[in-house]
C-alpha cells in the first residue's frame, strides 16, 4: 500500500491583503520618493517636442488647403455641405418667421410630449424673442439640426454594425468607450487643424461628440433583443433583413429614441461651446460676454441656451415615452404654414424690437451690488470672494504643489497602484502609460495643477452628493422636491456653469471648481440615490431586526450592496469635473485648459494640440483609475 505524497502547501495571503498590497505598497514608496528625490518635474530628457512637427503640420496644411487633391475633392465638399446645409436650415427657420417656428415648436412638443410640454415650448421660444436673442437662437438651432442629423445618422449605423457583429462591437467598444471619457474641448483642435475657423469645424467636432452616444446605445438595443422572438420570427422563414426591420430595431425603440435624446443633448453642449471656434449662435454671445466679464450680456444668452435644452430634452423624452404616431401631423403642418405664411405677408419675421427686455442692465447692477457688498463685504463669514480666496489657498495651491513636488516616478506608482487597485494589469498599464505620455509631452508641471483642480472638485462634489442622496433615498419628499431641479440642472450646458461663479467669486482657479462641482452634482445625487434605494428591503428589515441604527443600516448594509452604484458615481464624477475645469480656462482656471484656449484664440496649433493631447491622457487615466472592471484569472 503506497501513501500518496501532497505537495507542500504554500501560504496564501488573505484576500484583503491581496487586493490592496498595490495601494500599501504606494504609500511606503511615497515617503521614500519624497526623500531621496526632492522636487519631481518630469525630467526634460524624457521629454519630446512636438511644436516642431505640429506647426510644420499646420503649415503644411494650411498651404495645401486649396489645393491639394484631399481638400479639393473630399474635405472640401464635405465643408462646403455643412454651409450649404446649416444656411439652408437658417433660411428656412426665418422664413418661417418668429410665429411659425414659435408655433411650430409647440406643436411638436404638442404632438410628442403632451399639452403642458407644448406651453412650455411656447413660452421658452417667446422668452428667447424677449431676451433680443431670437436671431443667435434661430442660429444655433439651424446648428442643432444639422449636427444632430449627422450624429443620429452615424451612430445609428455604426451601432448597426455593432449590434449585428460581435467582431464590430469589441472592435468599437474601446473606441467608445475613450470617447465618451473626453472632455469637450478635446475634440475642438483636430477639426480646426483640418477645416480652420467657421462653421463646418463646429458641426464636425458636435457630431464626432454627440454620435458615440447613438452608436452605444443602438448597439445595446440590438442585442439585447429577445431571443424568443428573433427565434419566432426566423422560424416563420423571414430574412435576415427581415428580422431586423421587423423585429430587432422595434423592439430596440426605446433604446434608440434614448439615443436619438442622449445625441441632441451632447449635440447642443458642444454646439454652445464650439463657438469658441466660430460656431456663433448663442454660444458666441456668452463667450464674448465671458470675455468681457459682461455678466448681464451672458446671463441674456444663457437663459436661451437653458430653455432651448429644456425644451429639447423634454419633447426627446416625450417621444420616448408615448410614441410619436398621430393622425393630425398634416393639420398641424398646416397650421405652422399658414402662421408662416401671415407672418411672412404682415413682415414679422423676426421678433419685433418693440418687445425687447433689457436684462443686462439690471443684472449688471445686480452683479455690482453683489461686488460692493458680498464678495467682500459681508461681516463675520467673508464675502465670496474671501471663500474663493481660502479654498485656493488652503486647499488648490497645497493640492498643487504637493503633486509637483511629488517624484514623477513616484506619482506614476500612485496610479498604477490605484487602478490595479480597482481594475487589471491592463487597466493598470494604460493608466501608467496614460500618464507617462502627458510627462513625454512636456505639460506635466500645467497637467498637475490641472488634476489638483480636479481633485479637489470630486472631493467636494462626493461629500455634497452623497450627503444629499442619503436624505433623498431617506425621504420620498424631498426626492420628489430634487427632481425637478435635478433634471433642469443635468439638461444644461457646460458653458452656461461658468456664468453664475463669475458673477460670485469672479475669475480664476476657485470659480472653475465651483462650476465644476455645480455641473458634476446632479448626476453624482442621481446616481447614489437610486442605488441606495435599490438595496434588498429584506437586507435592510434584518438590520432592523437585530437593533441596527440609522447609521449602522447606512454604513454595514446600505453602503456596502450600493457599492457598484457608488463606484459609478465616483467615475461620473471625475468625467464630469475635468470636463468643466477644462473649460474653466475661460475663466481664468489656468493649466491645460488655457493653454487650448490660447492656441484656439491665437492659431498657436501646436500648443493648442499638445495640451488637447495631455486633456485626453488625463482624462482616460482618471477613467481607469475610477472605473471597477473584473480582475483577470
Amino acid at each position: 500500500m503506497t501513501t500518496a505524497v501532497t505537495a507542500p502547501v504554500r501560504p496564501r495571503l488573505p484576500a484583503a491583503a491581496r487586493r490592496y498590497w498595490p495601494l500599501a505598497a504606494a504609500l511606503v514608496l511615497l515617503p521614500l520618493g519624497l526623500l531621496l528625490a526632492g522636487r519631481g518635474s518630469w525630467p526634460a530628457s524624457l521629454q519630446v517636442d512636438l511644436s516642431g512637427p505640429l506647426g510644420s503640420a499646420s503649415d503644411w496644411i494650411v498651404d495645401n488647403r486649396d489645393s491639394h487633391p484631399l481638400f479639393l475633392y473630399f474635405l472640401g465638399h464635405v465643408s462646403n455641405a455643412v454651409v450649404l446645409s446649416v444656411r439652408g436650415v437658417y433660411l428656412v427657420l426665418l422664413a418661417a418667421g418668429w410665429a411659425g417656428v414659435t408655433a411650430a415648436a409647440g406643436l411638436v412638443a404638442w404632438r410628442l410630449a403632451g399639452p403642458r410640454l407644448a406651453a412650455t415650448a411656447f413660452a421658452s421660444f417667446a422668452v428667447c424673442g424677449l431676451l433680443g436673442m431670437w436671431v443667435p437662437t434661430m442660429q444655433t438651432l439651424a446648428l442643432m439640426v444639422v449636427a444632430v442629423a449627422a450624429s443620429v445618422a452615424l451612430g445609428a449605423v455604426l451601432g448597426l454594425a455593432a449590434g449585428l457583429s460581435d467582431r464590430t462591437y469589441r472592435a468599437l467598444r474601446p473606441v467608445l468607450d475613450t470617447m465618451q471619457v473626453l472632455p469637450a474641448f478635446a475634440y475642438l483642435l483636430p477639426v480646426v487643424l483640418i477645416f480652420g475657423i467657421g462653421v463646418p469645424a463646429a458641426v464636425l467636432a458636435t457630431v464626432v461628440y454627440a454620435a458615440p452616444p447613438m452608436a452605444r446605445l443602438t448597439a445595446l438595443g440590438l442585442r439585447a433583443a429577445d431571443p424568443g422572438v428573433l427565434e419566432a420570427s426566423a422560424s416563420l422563414g423571414a430574412t435576415g433583413r427581415q428580422r431586423l426591420l421587423t423585429a430587432r430595431i422595434p423592439l430596440a425603440r426605446r433604446e434608440l429614441l434614448l439615443g436619438v435624446n442622449q445625441s441632441i443633448m451632447m449635440a447642443l453642449s458642444m454646439a454652445v461651446i464650439a463657438s469658441v471656434i466660430g460656431a456663433g449662435g448663442l454660444g458666441d454671445r456668452v463667450y464674448q460676454a465671458l470675455a468681457s466679464v459682461d455678466v448681464g450680456a451672458a446671463l441674456a444668452a444663457g437663459i436661451p441656451i437653458v430653455l432651448l435644452a429644456v425644451v429639447l430634452d423634454r419633447t426627446a423624452t416625450g417621444a420616448r415615452s408615448h410614441g410619436t404616431a398621430g393622425r393630425t401631423w398634416a393639420a398641424c403642418a398646416a397650421a405652422v404654414l399658414a402662421l408662416a405664411v401671415a407672418g411672412r405677408l404682415t413682415g414679422a419675421l423676426t421678433w419685433p424690437e418693440a418687445w425687447h427686455v433689457d436684462i443686462a442692465e439690471p443684472v449688471n447692477r445686480a452683479v455690482d451690488w453683489m461686488t460692493a457688498h458680498l464678495y467682500s463685504g459681508v461681516p463675520v463669514v467673508g464675502g465670496t470672494a474671501d471663500w474663493a480666496a481660502h479654498f485656493t489657498g488652503w486647499v488648490l495651491d497645497p493640492v498643487r504643489d504637493g503633486l509637483q513636488a511629488l517624484p514623477w516616478w513616484a506619482l506614476l506608482v500612485v496610479v498604477g497602484a490605484l487602478a490595479l487597485l480597482v481594475g487589471t494589469w491592463r487597466t493598470a498599464l494604460t493608466a501608467v502609460s496614460a500618464m507617462a505620455a502627458i510627462g513625454v509631452l512636456g505639460v506635466w508641471d500645467a497637467s498637475l495643477d490641472t488634476l489638483s483642480q480636479v481633485l479637489a472638485a470630486v472631493a467636494v462634489t462626493l461629500v455634497l452628493g452623497f450627503g444629499i442622496a442619503v436624505g433623498a433615498a431617506r425621504s420620498t419628499r424631498l426626492e420628489r422636491l430634487l427632481r425637478p431641479v435635478l433634471d433642469v440642472f443635468q439638461t444644461m450646458p457646460q458653458f452656461v456653469y461658468l456664468i453664475p461663479v463669475v458673477a460670485l467669486f469672479g475669475v480664476g482657479r476657485a470659480p472653475a471648481v465651483a462650476a465644476a462641482v455645480v455641473y458634476a452634482l446632479p448626476a453624482v445625487v442621481r446616481i447614489t440615490t437610486q442605488g441606495l434605494r435599490g438595496v434588498d428591503p429584506v437586507a435592510l428589515e434584518s438590520a432592523r431586526s437585530l437593533g441596527a441604527t440609522g447609521w449602522q443600516q447606512l454604513r454595514q448594509v446600505q453602503f456596502p450592496l450600493a457599492r457598484p452604484a457608488l463606484l459609478l458615481a465616483v467615475n461620473q464624477a471625475v468625467v464630469l469635473v475635468l470636463a468643466v475645469v477644462i473649460i474653466g480656462g475661460l475663466v481664468g482656471g489656468g493649466a491645460l485648459g488655457y493653454d487650448v484656449v490660447f492656441g484656439l484664440a491665437q492659431g498657436d496649433l501646436a500648443t493648442g494640440l499638445v495640451a488637447g493631447a495631455a486633456i485626453v491622457c488625463l482624462g482616460l487615466m482618471l477613467d481607469r483609475v475610477t472605473q471597477p472592471t473584473g480582475k483577470e484569472a
